[in-house]
Order: C-alpha cells, then sequence, then structure tokens
C-alpha cells in the first residue's frame, strides 16, 4: 500500500502531525480540496515538498 502523503510529509520533515491532524479535520468538516492543496493554502507546505511527495519512488 502506497504511503499517505501526511505521513510522507512528516517523515521527511516538512510538515508537523499536528498540521496534519489540522489538515484532515478541514477535509472531514467538508472541505473537498486534495490535502496538498489545504496543505499549501495554509501555509504548511510549498510546492517543492508536495513535488517530492509525488516523485517519490513508488513502493
Amino acid at each position: 500500500m502506497s504511503q499517505r502523503i501526511g505521513d510522507f510529509l512528516v517523515e521527511i520533515g516538512a510538515m508537523t502531525s499536528d498540521q496534519v491532524d489540522s489538515v484532515l479535520a478541514l477535509q472531514k468538516a467538508g472541505d473537498d480540496r486534495m490535502f496538498g492543496e489545504i496543505a499549501i493554502a495554509s501555509g504548511y507546505i510549498d510546492d517543492k515538498a508536495l513535488k517530492s511527495y509525488v516523485d517519490r519512488p513508488k513502493q
């Protein structure tokens, strides 16, 4: 199974667990944007961090 984006971003130090929880809470509350979109809009990550997730070796 592929690594979830939040787990990956915490692993590489781009986000904290609390920030991931915040993004997930927004999604649960009805925000229909993708995880990365919310994280960027919230100022937690930049495009470079998101690109590192997209470009990671697939398992």
